[in-house]
């Protein structure tokens, strides 16, 4: 009759639930899985799956009581881990949403929002539309494996229970600004543009008073916008393209691994 005891049992479960914590805590913000379109039934069955799957082929774990008060404070640690891990990918996508913000408020278009179900918020027009066309280059790219790959790796560069406090965390912040200025020069040939235009629309106005600057610098300024919008489309994917390889790299170097 096969017996277990209770540290045996105990190593069992951990085995399969440190690795299901972090899991989850990165399906809460990865893209695609975290969208709030994705049932958390269906996050929780993944991470499950997955986690089983991991089990047999990662470093032992720490042997703790499920029940004490370390196995709280290592499942929250992972959860952590997966969630800053998702949030490499999460900022990568956030850039064409910014990116779709600043030319909308260029355009004239800030106050046409448009509802966003898969995250939950409201984006100006162009954003939604961005995010989607950046989405769809992600996954054209692989990055939903490598993400995947580098989450799985993860396990072998920061093994459950080594901390938190030697991960690099101002890196993560300083990919913060990272996207802010991946957005802003993705936007530069728009704003440049569109400050073209005004200025060229306030000279119009200076010369001749009566013009109704109004009724015909909205138009003329959405039809600019729009031609920025058209004529960025062919540069945008290489550049983006670039970005997501970026953010797949910075998240692999987060964990001590090389690109």
């Amino acid at each position: 009759m096969l017996s277990l005891t209770s540290t045996q049992l105990s190593a069992m479960i951990g085995s399969f639930w440190w690795p299901f914590c972090r899991l989850m805590g990165a399906f809460l913000v990865m893209p695609l899985l975290g969208n709030a379109f994705v049932p958390v039934t269906v996050r929780i069955l993944f991470a499950l799956c997955l986690a089983a799957l991991l089990a047999p082929m990662l470093p032992q774990v720490p042997q703790v009581d499920a029940l004490s008060l370390t196995a709280l404070l290592l499942a929250i640690e992972q959860l952590l881990i997966g969630f800053m891990l998702a949030l490499f990918l999460s900022l990568m996508l956030h850039v064409l949403t910014l990116l779709g913000t600043i030319m909308s408020m260029q355009m004239g278009l800030a106050m046409a929002i448009m509802n966003d179900p898969a995250n939950g918020n409201s984006n100006p027009i162009l954003s939604g539309w961005f995010l989607l066309f950046g989405t769809l280059i992600f996954l054209a790219l692989d990055g939903h494996l490598v993400a995947l790959g580098v989450l799985v790796d993860s396990f072998r560069l920061w093994p459950i229970g080594t901390g938190l406090f030697e991960l690099p965390l101002l890196g993560l912040i300083a990919r913060v600004g990272w996207l802010f200025s991946a957005a802003l020069m993705l936007a530069i040939p728009a704003v440049l543009a569109m400050l073209l235009v005004n200025i060229t629309f306030g000279v119009l106005s200076r010369a001749a008073p009566s013009l109704n600057i109004f009724a015909l610098g909205f138009p003329m300024t959405m039809l600019m916008g729009l031609l920025c919008v058209l004529l960025s489309l062919s540069g945008i994917p290489s550049r983006y393209s670039d970005i997501c390889l970026d953010a797949l790299t910075a998240m692999h170097q987060f964990i001590g691994g090389h690109p």
